[in-house]
């Protein structure tokens, strides 16, 4: 499965200014993911398309219907699409009528289905924005016993007391401005959390939502989901979760609790961009797939996303072309899912600063904001750059999804049978066969600056364990900077 990570607010063909207005700025609207639009995705084999920041959540912007936010509350003008203010409701700057905002969003699941992608939207269940009390009472918080302080720098006039914890685990009342200090942590040690929780994932089921990416999930009790799960499917048995889960300790107990799939951020993303940017052996990922054992179908592989820095950015590989390697490794070395960030495919940069998030690589979740690759994909004038790694994208997100060998067939490392030596380097090599249905492939990634040729060995067993009739053979690639090449070898069993 390819899943495509498309921020709303951020999506469409406009004109912005660093930390500006909705007045001024505009947002991405539901209505802008039109069925060309999705039929553009679908260039890119995507099976789901995860929409974020759709649930209605802190914002400094006036809607005529809507309760104001305490502005010194919201970071950035838009807000972060974490800070849930009414899990029943749809972000009102995501529609075209304010009134018909839900209709709006109906209809995008229906044009999404029609488009043969699933939807997926977050479940945001650890905490919510601070204001937010129609749906909750003290017995959902955490009360600390004295007000809250929140840090001077905010100016805040904002009281609260007695303050509840802060969403990031902060049990003292004096939250940092690095902490979360927008929201409130929820309390699972009370049941009438579990239910009321469950209410909203059994609302959005109606909405014709197929699966939610569940945040923080490690602050969460693994029992709730379990339980919630359980409920759910005994209707619903094809809905999809996703867990945003880093610690790998944790991967087996989430993964138990009913996750489908698992975030691979500290597996194989955090390996890749060690040997990216870091020096780190590129033999190192045998150790990745080796620790996660039975579980590698279910980790869903990314080299982007909206917490990450872009991969094209000057913080990581430093250009998309450069990260075609990392990319060949992430999505073809098992049956793992994998999930573009919307604007990966053009080699987007995320150098820009548009208000609170400062240049860091990133495309910002608090402010209204645009992405300038995509605004030039919108616009039909993609540089030629651009062009030729949205087309490379395409021809290889394509195999990933539709070629047997890589869809469904089994993973063989050659890293063990090829050590350091004149004609490899396993620093910045990393070798692998696929195979499926007699048929095979060889694979090198180089994560070298500058081409190579190799010599790999593919050993008998490699042969034997793909069923293909075992030899012995050494196999030479000519890989470019960065890059990565396969070959058929079939032939040779």
């Amino acid at each position: 499965m390819i899943i495509y990570q498309l921020l709303l607010r951020a999506f469409g063909n406009r004109t912005c200014v660093p930390g500006g207005s909705y007045a001024r700025n505009g947002s991405g609207k539901f209505n802008d993911v039109t069925d060309e639009v999705l039929a553009k995705f679908k260039k890119l084999s995507i099976g789901a398309v995860w929409y974020t920041g759709v649930i209605s959540h802190a914002t400094r912007t006036h809607f005529r219907t809507i309760p104001d936010c305490d502005p010194s509350l919201v970071k950035g003008e838009a807000g972060s699409p974490y800070a849930i203010r009414n899990y029943f409701d749809v972000d009102p700057a995501l529609a075209v009528n304010l009134d018909n905002r839900m209709a709006e969003f109906e209809a995008l699941v229906e044009r999404t289905h029609k488009a043969g992608m699933k939807v997926i939207i977050d479940f945001v269940p650890n905490h919510v924005y601070r204001e937010y009390r129609s749906y909750f009472t003290e017995e959902n918080f955490y009360p600390l016993g004295e007000p809250l302080h929140l840090p001077e720098e905010l100016h805040s006039r904002y009281e609260e007391n007695p303050a509840y914890a802060t969403g990031n685990d902060i049990f003292h009342a004096w939250p940092s401005k690095n902490d979360w200090y927008d929201t409130i942590k929820l309390n699972y040690e009370n049941r009438g959390t579990w239910s009321k929780m469950l209410q909203i994932l059994k609302f959005w089921v109606g909405k014709g939502v197929d699966g939610f990416r569940c945040d923080m999930v490690e602050m969460v009790p693994a029992a709730f989901f379990e339980w919630a799960f359980r409920a759910l499917r005994a209707d619903h048995p094809g809905l999809l979760f996703i867990a945003e889960v880093y610690g790998k300790e944790n991967y087996r107990k989430y993964a138990d609790a009913g996750f489908d799939l698992l975030y691979d951020k500290s597996g194989f993303y955090d390996a890749l961009r060690g040997i990216v940017c870091d020096g780190r052996p590129a033999s190192s990922l045998t150790q990745e797939w080796q620790f996660q054992g039975d579980l590698q179908p279910r980790m869903l592989h990314f080299l982007e996303n909206h917490d990450e820095q872009r991969v094209a950015s000057d913080f990581f590989a430093g250009s998309g072309k450069a990260s075609l390697a990392a990319l060949a490794v992430s999505l073809l070395f098992n049956t793992a899912p994998f999930m573009l960030y919307f604007g990966q495919e053009f080699g987007e940069r995320g150098m820009e600063a548009e208000g609170f998030s400062g240049r860091d690589g990133r495309t910002s979740i608090f402010d209204y904001c645009t992405v300038p690759s995509v605004v030039r994909f919108l616009q039909g004038h993609l540089t030629m750059e651009e062009s030729i790694l949205y087309k490379e994208y395409c021809r290889l997100l394509r195999i990933a999804a539709a070629d047997a060998i890589f869809s469904k067939g089994k993973t063989f490392d050659l890293m063990y049978v090829n050590p350091a030596s004149a004609h490899f380097d396993p620093n910045r090599q990393f070798a692998w066969m696929r195979g499926y249905d007699g048929s095979a492939m060889a694979i090198v990634a180089n994560f070298a600056d500058h081409p190579v040729d190799v010599e790999v060995m593919i050993p008998r067993e490699a042969f034997d364990y793909l069923g293909l009739p075992p030899v012995m053979r050494t196999v030479h690639f000519h890989v470019g900077a960065h890059d990565y090449t396969r070959i058929d070898v079939s032939h040779l069993g």
